[in-house]
């Protein structure tokens, strides 16, 4: 059925349509009746894994960007993910950057976007977080600096963060690899990742103490660091002590496009960053020696996408503009697949 629908939907604006969609799937969230006949269509079977000290359902999860500000993953749990990361949330709100932001590369089965973490802010997200969750979904959130807060403080847009959303989240997920603010990839270097995830931790570790509960943390790394950039900041992770990593946020990489939209700035996303992603999941597996989870996210198109992933170190995966051109059946046809 999607497959007949997608011609119709790439006729009209990527941004436009992706905004109809959520306000779509969100009324599966409002309305139990519509809920309940969703998920009886696109909800897989179980297959459960517990990862970070978390029971997950099912290894496949939404990936931060398809529900910036929360206001349809209830809807979207009905699809039958394991996991919906929300966000990127901000401390405030803001725009993002100028429209159009959002392009398809179809020809090459991809998207560039280069939006720039726009959203109405914590507190409106914080709000929509607080409804009734659907029973047995990990809810995690994803969290930015502000554009406007100078790099040299962006810690404190983070502790922020982290201090808003530790009571209403089952993980949270540090955002230093969106190509999309300026200067925010170089807090990846060894020494800047140290400064700001030490006192991150130290500040999870105590909302885990004052809210009696396992609150992992995770770190989302871009897939264009070098080897050794990647050790350098996989020896912080450890160091630090975070619970997981997401390999890998959208690339700057343009190699082998035939697009006429290749050149568009932003960040790639979609099937030409599977092969990329796999092999940073392998490496940062063989780095870690297994200590370190892995989320594996970019270029999950089919089943098979997905299943090389897990088999190379992964132990969730998350898929985003996958549904863009498989639709919404993509989840359970993974999950079947395993």
């Amino acid at each position: 059925m999607y497959s007949l629908l997608r011609p119709l939907l790439f006729g009209f604006e990527p941004e436009l349509v992706h905004q109809r969609t959520l306000q779509v799937i969100r009324l599966a969230g409002v309305l139990p009746p519509l809920g309940r006949l969703v998920a009886a269509w696109f909800r897989p079977s179980a297959r459960p894994v517990r990862v970070f000290g978390l029971d997950f359902a099912n290894p496949v999860g939404l990936a931060a960007g398809y529900d910036k500000d929360g206001v349809a993953w209830r809807g979207l749990a009905a699809l039958g993910f394991g996991h919906i990361e929300i966000g990127t949330v901000t401390p405030l709100a803001q725009p993002g950057n100028p429209r159009p932001r959002v392009f398809r590369l179809p020809e090459d089965r991809a998207l560039i976007n280069r939006m720039g973490f726009p959203g109405r802010g914590a507190r409106y997200v914080m709000r929509r977080m607080r409804l009734p969750h659907p029973p047995g979904l990990v809810l995690g959130v994803n969290l930015g600096k502000n554009k406007d807060t100078p790099l040299e403080e962006a810690v404190r847009d983070y502790l922020v963060l982290t201090r808003a959303f530790a009571p209403l989240s089952d993980y949270l997920a540090i955002n230093v690899s969106s190509p999309n603010t300026s200067g925010l990839r170089r807090l990846q270097n060894r020494q800047a990742l140290l400064e700001l995830l030490a006192p991150v931790q130290a500040e999870r570790r105590f909302q885990e103490k004052r809210l009696g509960k396992r609150l992992p943390l995770v770190v989302k790394l871009a897939p264009d660091l070098s080897s050794e950039e990647l050790d350098d900041a996989l020896d912080v992770l450890l160091e630090v002590g975070v619970d997981g990593v997401i390999a890998a946020n959208t690339s700057l990489g343009r190699s082998g496009l035939t697009s006429p939209l290749a050149n568009e700035s932003g960040g790639l996303s979609g099937a030409p960053l599977g092969a990329r992603s796999t092999a940073m999941i392998r490496q940062i597996y063989q780095r870690t020696g297994g200590r370190l989870p892995i989320i594996g996210s970019g270029g999950i198109m089919r089943p098979q996408d997905a299943l090389e992933k897990l088999e190379a170190g992964a132990s969730l995966v998350q898929v985003y503009t996958g549904l863009v051109y498989a639709g919404p059946g993509l989840v359970r046809s993974i999950v079947r697949s395993l």
